[in-house]
């Protein structure tokens, strides 16, 4: 017998950059990108999310006349590839084929760019198509949303879903660049700027209780979209998800532990049950609290913590209750998950705000409990809301109270 042990070690590294109107011509932030390949001129296939297009459709004329002012540098191979907007884009394999085509059509190689602009779900259809062409066209990120620029967008993953499961046909391959452009944030709906959220709250409960605390403080102020506020919660949480690829995690998620999953397995199970009715973000603030939830019940966290965990997902504006976890098969979705990560079930769960611990052994019907105590709760908020519209009979039972 005769082994020959290959060891290989691939240095990756890829600027994560924030800035503001990144088409603007004196913007050097893509040019930038552009300069650093060491080719003089640099072809790009652009794909661009419907949902961008449709909300400020002048925007193609400003990149038109971005890309003519730095025609010595790059220039566009075809017109921009328009790409439906949300999950519809992952579950038909449409546009995957869409890019690929033109990838074939213009002879866009290994060398060549792929420029993806939208959302989360956008961006991880592009980056499968971008991932699979010739084993791998270089992929730059422009995220549009909250959840895309401190979250889907800034890690390694690709990926679209297949046999009715979320994200089962994926690759792991970092980007060339991702360029977080907050003047996207503007033209956002309430729904979509709220969503990326849950993805810092989980972050901070995680790794840092810092983190943590000013978004509890800034609540209110990140309820209403405060700028500052919002970018300071983008900004951290990004790198709070860089900080753990490079010097603590596991990137290519070849082991069981995954801590960033956190809130995610019923997650996943929420937005399958609901054909992506509930968005990503929003069920990842379920998923996080029914785990807040278990956390507590098991005796990992105490009753002050798990409180200050839910308001601040509430004031935030999530809902912590939908039909999809009366109707979900506990067992069967810890299963898949278990299924997903590969190796034994490990659940990262809640030691304290800002520390965690992976956890095998599960208690199905503790679970369902959480479940049933999320469901109490929305329904005596609701009670609650509903007794405040009337005001004689609030003002005379508050009476009575206080006397």
């Amino acid at each position: 017998m005769k082994i020959i042990a290959q060891q290989i070690s691939v240095p990756v590294s890829y600027p994560v950059i924030f800035t503001r109107d990144v088409f603007d011509r004196d913007n050097d932030a893509l040019p930038r990108v552009f300069r650093q390949s060491g080719q003089r001129m640099n072809r790009v296939l652009m794909a661009i999310d419907s949902s961008v297009v449709d909300t400020k459709p002048a925007r193609l004329e400003k990149i038109e006349a971005f890309a003519g002012h730095h025609a010595d540098l790059f220039q566009f191979v075809d017109s921009p590839l328009i790409v439906r907007g949300g999950e519809i884009c992952k579950k038909d394999p449409a546009e995957v084929a869409a890019i690929h085509a033109l990838v074939d059509r213009h002879r866009v190689c290994r060398h060549s760019f792929v420029l993806a602009v939208g959302g989360g779900a956008v961006l991880d259809a592009v980056g499968y198509a971008a991932a699979t062409a010739h084993r791998g066209v270089r992929l730059i990120r422009l995220p549009t949303t909250t959840l895309a620029q401190n979250d889907a967008g800034v890690g390694v993953k690709n990926g679209v879903n297949g046999f009715g499961r979320k994200n089962y046909l994926g690759t792991f391959a970092p980007p060339y660049a991702v360029i977080n452009d907050f003047d996207f944030l503007d033209t956002l709906s309430a729904r979509d700027l709220r969503s990326g959220m849950s993805e810092a709250v989980k972050v901070a409960l995680i790794k840092d209780p810092a983190f943590f605390d000013f978004l509890y403080r800034e609540r209110q102020n990140l309820a209403a979209f405060a700028p500052a506020a919002m970018e300071h919660l983008i900004v951290r949480c990004a790198e709070l998800h860089l900080e753990h690829m490079a010097l603590h995690g596991d990137p290519f998620e070849y082991g069981s532990s995954r801590p960033l999953d956190f809130g995610h397995w019923a997650a996943h199970t929420i937005e399958e049950l609901t054909g992506g009715e509930v968005r990503h973000g929003e069920a990842v603030a379920i998923g996080v609290a029914l785990d807040s939830l278990y956390s507590f019940h098991a005796g990992f966290i105490d009753e002050l913590e798990l409180e200050r965990i839910l308001i601040l997902l509430e004031t935030l504006g999530f809902e912590l209750y939908h039909w999809a976890l009366g109707w979900m098969d506990v067992e069967k979705s810890l299963c898949a998950f278990q299924e997903h990560l590969g190796g034994r079930l490990s659940l990262p769960l809640l030691r304290g705000i800002g520390r965690m611990a992976d956890v095998q052994d599960i208690d199905a019907t503790l679970m369902k409990k959480c479940i049933g105590r999320l469901a109490a709760r929305k329904k005596e908020a609701k009670t609650a809301h509903d007794f405040t519209r009337q005001p004689e009979i609030g003002a005379r039972v508050t009476g009575s109270l206080l006397s």
